[in-house]
């Protein structure tokens, strides 16, 4: 008797030799740190140093961020990764209409240079790899954060982090875009180049796969349309003039990690040999580095539960083993009470030992890639490539991951497989204990964390001061050159940066950039 994976494929009662036999073990496996990367990007993995360990965080004002930070490292946290709510996602300040009652709700709240200063006051930033969350604006949050490290007397050639800046899986599942796709793709190669020439220790895009899990792609979905996006931004890089082997090294990429442990583990061994072979047999890479996806994990969200919410720790130490058995090379737990609220402290330092006791109390890190040559394993990888080649050649099909999106497709195929699911749940079909199995009637109140409202206040009002001393002259001068530049073909991430520097607000920029550019317009046509 079988069971159907997540992608839809038939997982046996039992494997053996003749369910792998069309695998070559020289192409298909090799050893770990070569081409194609199935058992790791690094010969020895975690044996010599384990995975990063990161805390996405960041809520209410930059202080009180700063505050968590500093926390989170105290705990043992080796990379921060940091939240920005939904205005200074979208490209408004903490004043603008469009901003009511969304200010510093799922993110810290940073208007301005000063916001950023605060948020990162006593962080070594060249000590600290840091990752950033923000996709649109993503440009924006980067020459901030260089600018912070250039008043603290570090180097941009020294500072080291990820900006996710993955503006297609925007129009695909998350919903933060600003502008057309065209524009938004010359940001991103802007950003590439701009990143080779003053900041070459920073990863400038993280693809990801995770918010289209999150609603509700399947696994294969997960890595056919990452996969399927990066091949586009590989496109648009070549086009500006890069050649591949001076960004692709500074690709990553960020995936959901499941408590469907085996086929997550597949999943991510498949998605690095199709971009192996992608690289070097597309857009002809010779750089290994080139061909190495390099990957970052969080665990489920979209799996925690608001009932019984204790159990979401074993839920995130089991997605948590995957994404280690994986091969991650940073990864970020999610903390058991996020169901319900902005994480407590107690729980996301609870989150932070989820992975201490992986790292230092298990023997995941005394060999490499443990589970390979599992006949299970290796034909459940085989299947998710199978697929997931499939669902990219589809794409393809339609003119690449922009058109598509133009079409719907891949929005309409997640839309089915977020539907499928929720259809399983409510039937009973899908058991997910406390909500539809092992429920309990007397479950503890539980009281979440909560953002004081009155913080869009105090951010309004640091605006208003903040606009009331600056030169309004020169802030007014360098955002007319944001939009001579953006009306041209040059990077725009220098009058940009020049544009923070002065004190011009994340707001004030986005909007020079609407000006010229527009916004975007989703049409529902597949």
């Amino acid at each position: 008797m079988s069971r159907i994976s997540e992608s839809g494929t038939p997982i046996e009662g039992v494997y053996g030799p003749k369910d792998v036999q069309n695998l070559d073990p020289v192409r298909d496996l090799g050893e770990p740190g070569a081409f194609p990367f199935t058992r790791g990007v690094y010969p020895t993995m975690y044996v010599t140093r384990p995975w990063t360990m990161r805390q996405y965080a960041g809520f209410s004002t930059a202080v009180e961020s700063n505050r968590r930070y500093h926390q989170l490292i105290d705990a043992g946290t080796t990379g921060l990764s940091v939240a920005f709510d939904l205005p200074t996602q979208m490209g408004f300040d903490s004043d603008a209409p469009q901003a009511r009652g969304e200010v510093g709700k799922v993110g810290v709240a940073i208007d301005s240079l000063e916001d950023m200063r605060l948020l990162l006051q006593g962080i070594p930033l060249g000590k600290v790899s840091t990752s950033m969350t923000i996709n649109a604006p993503a440009a924006l949050l980067l020459v901030l954060y260089q600018l912070v490290a250039e008043e603290q007397g570090v180097s941009s050639t020294e500072i080291s982090g990820t900006i996710q800046n993955d503006i297609l899986k925007e129009y695909i599942a998350r919903g933060t875009y600003i502008y057309p796709p065209q524009p938004s793709l010359r940001l991103v190669a802007d950003t590439f180049a701009y990143c080779r020439a003053e900041i070459p220790r920073w990863n400038t895009i993280s693809i990801s796969g995770y918010h289209m899990a999150e609603a509700g792609a399947s696994p294969v979905q997960e890595i056919a349309f990452t996969l399927a996006n990066a091949c586009e931004y590989v496109r648009t890089a070549i086009s500006s003039g890069l050649a591949v082997d001076e960004f692709a090294p500074r690709l990553s990429f960020f995936f959901v990690a499941r408590t469907t442990l085996l086929e997550e583990v597949a999943k991510f061994r498949a998605a690095r040999r199709i971009w192996a072979h992608v690289m070097r047999d597309e857009f002809g890479a010779r750089d290994p580095k080139s061909q190495m996806l390099r990957f970052h994990t969080q665990t489920a969200g979209v799996q925690l539960t608001a009932q019984q919410p204790e159990v979401n720790l074993t839920r995130v130490t089991l997605q948590a083993l995957a994404a280690v058995l994986g091969g991650t090379q940073s990864l970020h737990t999610n903390s058991y009470d996020e169901a319900i609220g902005l994480p407590s402290q107690k729980a996301a330092t609870l989150a932070v030992r989820t992975q201490q006791v992986l790292a230092n109390e298990t023997d995941l890190t005394a060999t490499v890639d443990p589970l390979a040559g599992s006949y299970a394993i290796e034909s459940l990888t085989d299947d998710v490539e199978a697929g997931a080649r499939e669902l990219m050649a589809k794409v393809a099909d339609l003119g690449g991951a922009v058109a598509a999106i133009e079409r719907g497709f891949q929005k309409a195929e997640i839309e089915r497989s977020a539907y499928r699911i929720a259809r399983e749940i409510d039937s009973g079909e899908r058991k997910v204990v406390g909500v539809n199995a092992y429920t309990s009637s007397d479950d503890e109140p539980y009281e979440p964390l909560r953002v004081d409202p009155a913080i869009e206040h105090e951010q309004a009002a640091r605006l208003a001061e903040l606009r009331d001393r600056r030169d309004n002259a020169e802030v007014a001068r360098r955002l007319t050159e944001v939009k001579q530049v953006a009306q041209g073909d040059g990077n725009l991430l220098y009058p940009l940066r020049e544009a923070l520097r002065s004190m011009a607000t994340v707001g004030e920029v986005c909007d020079a950039l609407r000006e010229v550019w527009g916004v975007y317009e989703p049409a529902d046509v597949y």
